[in-house]
Protein backbone atom coordinates (compact mmCIF):
# COMPACT_ATOMS: atom_id res chain seq x y z
CA UNK A 1 0.00 0.00 0.00
CA UNK A 2 1.23 3.34 -0.94
CA UNK A 3 1.78 6.47 1.22
CA UNK A 4 -1.31 8.89 1.45
CA UNK A 5 -0.31 12.00 -0.03
CA UNK A 6 -2.18 15.39 1.51
CA UNK A 7 -2.46 18.28 -0.34
CA UNK A 8 -3.64 21.60 1.37
CA UNK A 9 -7.03 21.16 0.50
CA UNK A 10 -7.01 17.75 2.04
CA UNK A 11 -5.56 18.26 4.88
CA UNK A 12 -7.40 20.72 5.81
CA UNK A 13 -10.35 18.36 5.83
CA UNK A 14 -8.50 16.43 9.01
CA UNK A 15 -9.46 19.26 11.66
CA UNK A 16 -10.56 17.58 14.71
CA UNK A 17 -14.25 18.92 14.25
CA UNK A 18 -16.98 16.77 13.61
CA UNK A 19 -15.36 13.46 14.37
CA UNK A 20 -12.62 13.76 11.68
CA UNK A 21 -9.54 12.91 13.07
CA UNK A 22 -6.94 16.05 13.67
CA UNK A 23 -3.66 16.02 11.58
CA UNK A 24 -0.84 18.47 11.29
CA UNK A 25 1.86 18.72 8.66
CA UNK A 26 5.04 19.32 9.74
CA UNK A 27 8.48 19.07 7.13
CA UNK A 28 5.99 17.93 4.57
CA UNK A 29 5.09 14.73 7.32
CA UNK A 30 1.39 14.14 8.45
CA UNK A 31 1.05 13.25 12.04
CA UNK A 32 -2.03 12.53 13.59
CA UNK A 33 -2.79 14.51 17.13
CA UNK A 34 -6.05 13.23 17.39
CA UNK A 35 -5.10 10.94 20.39
CA UNK A 36 -3.98 13.74 22.58
CA UNK A 37 -5.17 15.65 24.75
CA UNK A 38 -3.89 18.64 24.43
CA UNK A 39 -5.41 18.78 20.49
CA UNK A 40 -8.96 17.98 21.61
CA UNK A 41 -11.24 19.52 19.27
CA UNK A 42 -8.70 19.73 16.99
CA UNK A 43 -7.09 23.31 18.60
CA UNK A 44 -3.65 23.75 20.57
CA UNK A 45 -2.87 26.91 22.11
CA UNK A 46 -4.27 28.80 18.93
CA UNK A 47 -3.42 26.42 16.47
CA UNK A 48 -5.70 24.43 14.25
CA UNK A 49 -5.22 20.93 13.18
CA UNK A 50 -5.72 20.54 8.97
CA UNK A 51 -2.59 23.04 8.88
CA UNK A 52 0.76 23.11 8.11
CA UNK A 53 2.36 23.86 11.05
CA UNK A 54 6.63 23.84 10.59
CA UNK A 55 6.97 27.59 11.75
CA UNK A 56 5.06 26.84 14.74
CA UNK A 57 6.70 23.57 15.87
CA UNK A 58 10.12 25.47 15.29
CA UNK A 59 9.38 29.20 16.25
CA UNK A 60 6.41 29.00 19.30
CA UNK A 61 6.92 25.33 20.58
CA UNK A 62 8.07 24.95 23.73
CA UNK A 63 8.99 21.56 23.32
CA UNK A 64 10.28 21.56 19.91
CA UNK A 65 10.00 18.56 17.72
CA UNK A 66 10.79 16.49 20.27
CA UNK A 67 7.26 14.96 20.85
CA UNK A 68 6.44 14.81 16.91
CA UNK A 69 8.59 11.03 17.94
CA UNK A 70 5.24 10.14 19.55
CA UNK A 71 2.88 10.61 17.09
CA UNK A 72 1.64 8.12 14.25
CA UNK A 73 2.87 8.93 10.92
CA UNK A 74 -0.33 8.98 8.25
CA UNK A 75 1.26 10.43 5.15
CA UNK A 76 3.60 13.14 3.37
CA UNK A 77 2.18 16.78 2.75
CA UNK A 78 2.67 18.26 -0.72
CA UNK A 79 1.33 22.22 -0.67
Amino acid sequence: MSEKIFSKSELVKFDGQQGQPAYVAIDGVVYDVSGVEAWAGGKHHGNLAGQELTSVIDGQSPHGRKVLTKLPVVGKYEA
